[in-house]
Formats: structure tokens, sequence, C-alpha cells
């Protein structure tokens, strides 16, 4: 009979927040604007964290209690995952509350600290592409 094969552990689930900030921002905050990048060091640090990232919220200035915030949490996330502090300040109307509602509910609020990329300007016209042209069929690709 051949030995059992264990089962991997169950990961945590984790929403990955994003800063839905204006095109316009793209030359002086090309990260805040780049929800790609910001979910990539979410989902990179998330996997080397035993994470597995049930959604993404991008916002812009949102209230804490903007109902699409909590909908996974309600759904057994455990944790919120966001690229960094400026981030979670354009994302949300109040970082610090937002903060005290997730401690609150025992919900984990990480900032994965991941070092802003140096933007050249070709990655900026990618995002420019990418962001303005979706209607277009033009994924980024």
């Amino acid at each position: 009979m051949p030995a059992a094969t264990p089962h991997p552990p169950e990961r945590r689930r984790a929403v990955v927040l994003a800063s839905l900030v204006p095109l316009s921002e793209l030359e002086d905050s090309p990260f805040l604007v780049d929800t790609r990048r910001q979910y990539a060091a979410c989902r990179d640090w998330a996997e080397r964290n035993g994470y597995a990232i049930a959604a993404t919220v991008e916002t812009n200035n949102a209230p804490v209690t903007t109902p699409a915030l909590w909908q996974d949490v309600e759904a057994g996330a455990e944790a919120f995952l966001c690229a960094g502090p400026r981030i979670l300040d354009a994302a949300l109307e109040s970082a610090s509350d937002f903060a005290e509602h997730c401690a609150s509910r025992g919900i984990r609020l990480i900032t994965v600290e991941c070092p802003e990329p140096a933007y050249t300007a070709e990655m900026k016209a990618a995002v420019h592409r990418r962001l303005s042209l979706p209607t277009a069929g033009y994924d980024g690709c």
C-alpha cells in the first residue's frame, strides 16, 4: 500500500487593497496608478507567507465602511494586503480608521513594504496604454 500523500496546509485568505488613482497622476506617482505592480507585490508576499489571494479591491479615498471592502472578509478572508503605506493612504479616506476597524474585527492589515519600482518612460507608457485603451481590447501584454 503506497504511503499517504500529505495534504498541503490550508492557506489563509487575504484581500489585496490597491489604490485606484487617476491616470493623470502617472507622471508624479506611477506606482499609485499601477495596480498591476501593486497586486504583483502583494501576490509575491502572499505566496511566501502562506496566504492565498481571495480578491482585489481597488479604491480611491474610500470610507472605511464601504461594503466592497468587507465583502470578502465576511466570506472568510483573514487579512488585507497592501503594497505600502502610500497605497493605503490613497485607497482609503483614513488609513488609521481602517486599521482600527480591522483590529476591532480581528482582521490583519499587512503592508508588504515592497520598494516602489523606479519607472522608466517605457514603463509609464505601458501603464498609460493599458489604462487608456481597455475598450479597444488592449490588455497590456
